[in-house]
């Protein structure tokens, strides 16, 4: 066996989390906004002015944004640690920092903190089944694997 045998899966343990189905519902809904919204203004009645479709326009694309920022969560790992960008927020966390991983009863995993803090991973959602448990716990394998002190 080659000596780079042993290291072949190591680029699919430091893929970056994703949910799948809450991006794609999410992507599905900001196309159909989209089209309902440029469909609308094509047919709207002659009573709307200019500023009505202005404003129905805004309010579109603050629902496809909002629809745009859920489609995009996800959790970046590396060899330095994990980039998080959650719904509003997002954080850098070097492996060290993380104490656990829990896919408990809420509907993403939380990581627990050194500073005592929880951080939800909102890349690995409950909904996407069996998926986000092996997800979580390749996870918490890299979790881990970089927390592991040489002998000294």
């Amino acid at each position: 066996m080659p000596a780079a045998e042993p290291n072949r899966h190591r680029p699919d343990l430091h893929a970056p989390f994703r949910p799948r189905r809450t991006r794609v519902v999410a992507l599905a809904l900001a196309l159909v906004m989209t089209t309902g919204v440029v469909v609308f203004l094509l047919v709207s009645p002659p009573s709307f002015g200019r500023g009505d479709e202005v404003a129905f326009s805004l309010l579109g694309l603050f629902v496809v944004v909002g629809l745009w920022r859920q489609a995009s969560v996800r959790a970046v790992p590396s060899e330095k640690g994990l980039v998080v960008r959650n719904l509003v927020l997002g954080r850098d966390l070097e492996w060290a920092e993380i104490v656990s991983v829990r896919l408990g009863d809420r509907p993403w995993v939380q990581l627990d903190l050194s500073d005592g803090d929880t951080l939800a991973v909102m890349g690995i959602q409950r909904s996407d089944g069996e998926r986000s448990r092996h997800e979580a716990t390749r996870l918490a394998t890299l979790v881990e694997l970089h927390s592991r002190r040489p002998l000294s």
